[in-house]
């Protein structure tokens, strides 16, 4: 029996001279996180080949003065014209139930328990918006 201690006890003790362990050392692997600038041209095709999406040729937020002039000209220009029409439609008062048209727009007019329906229809291409104006 105590040559099985003296074993067991020898074993218990001499085991751990033998192992050996080493430190684990995180590496990153994106060079604008400190890691390997020679991963930057691989980490950027990587990047490219899974992006979808596609840049559009449109010059969204690049327009001269002038196309924002016209557009703004045409906006007051519009603005009065509606403003006219609303006059000479339903006069300085309020807004009558009804049907009314403007061109190619027909605009019904019908009282909700919500407030007032405004419902506008293009005639020429069929499309259709509803506004309502609460009491």
């Amino acid at each position: 029996m105590n040559y099985l201690k003296i074993n067991i006890l020898s074993f218990l003790f001499l085991v751990p001279l033998f192992l050996t362990a080493q430190e684990m050392v995180y590496t990153p692997q994106n060079p604008a996180f400190g890691g390997n600038t020679f991963n930057y041209q691989w980490m950027l095709s990587s990047a490219n080949a899974q992006n979808t999406f596609e840049e559009s040729d449109s010059s969204f937020g690049q327009t001269s003065d002038l196309d924002n002039f016209t557009e703004s000209l045409n906006k007051q220009l519009l603005n009065k014209l509606t403003s006219s029409l609303f006059k000479e439609q339903f006069g300085d008062g309020d807004i009558q139930p009804g049907t009314y048209m403007f061109g190619s727009l027909v605009l019904e007019i019908t009282p909700t328990s919500d407030g007032l329906l405004i419902t506008i229809l293009d005639t020429q291409t069929g499309d259709q918006t509803q506004i309502i104006i609460p009491n």
